[in-house]
């Protein structure tokens, strides 16, 4: 249990009926007449919903334990991606639902940040950017243009991404993991 008083950017609070919120933002409100405040806006950790919540300016509240560590990915069992903890070698499943959008740049080897909570994996973090292989694009064909042009290519995860005409296959790109976009070229 925690005190309003005591929130912090990134605390995880178990509200309403055990549903697990992050804390993005928070404000210590005094106004001049009435009692203080505090005024919030929270994430919802497993859909990513936001939403501003108001408390009253010392009331408890409930914090969840949530235990953030690096992991390699190993493979993939079915529905499952296999993640393996680097100090205890443990082997932890975690759903294609719970890890989302990262499955894109997901290759075996590759560590991420499984956030869990009572063993539960509520969350799968990439690093911001990631190198991969171009698996297959087709040869760009200089125009009549006036800025440089794109064209869609298939990484070696089977992603597919836009990329500047000049890159060929077998290539190796940054990508970012946020949004999909095109970094860069990897010596």
């Amino acid at each position: 249990m925690a005190s309003t008083n005591d929130l912090k950017n990134g605390m995880v609070l178990k509200l309403e009926g055990g549903k697990l919120w992050s804390v993005v933002e928070f404000q210590h409100v005094k106004p001049g007449k009435g009692p203080a405040f505090v005024r919030t806006k929270l994430k919802e950790v497993l859909t990513g919903k936001v939403v501003d919540k108001t408390f009253n300016a010392g009331v408890k509240v409930e914090t969840a334990n949530v235990d953030k560590r690096t992991m390699q990915y190993s493979y993939r069992d079915g529905d499952a991606f296999i993640f393996m903890d680097m100090d205890t070698y443990d082997q932890v499943p975690v759903e294609s639902a719970t890890v989302g959008d990262a499955a894109k740049y997901l290759l075996e080897g590759f560590e991420a940040l499984v956030a869990q909570n009572d063993g539960v994996p509520l969350y799968v973090e990439l690093p911001a950017a990631v190198e991969l292989v171009i698996a297959e694009t087709e040869p760009g064909v200089q125009g009549d243009r006036s800025t440089g042009g794109t064209k869609p290519a298939t990484l070696e995860t089977g992603a597919e991404i836009q990329v500047p005409l000049f890159i060929t296959t077998g290539e190796k790109v940054k990508v970012d993991t946020r949004d999909g976009s095109y970094l860069g070229r990897v010596k």
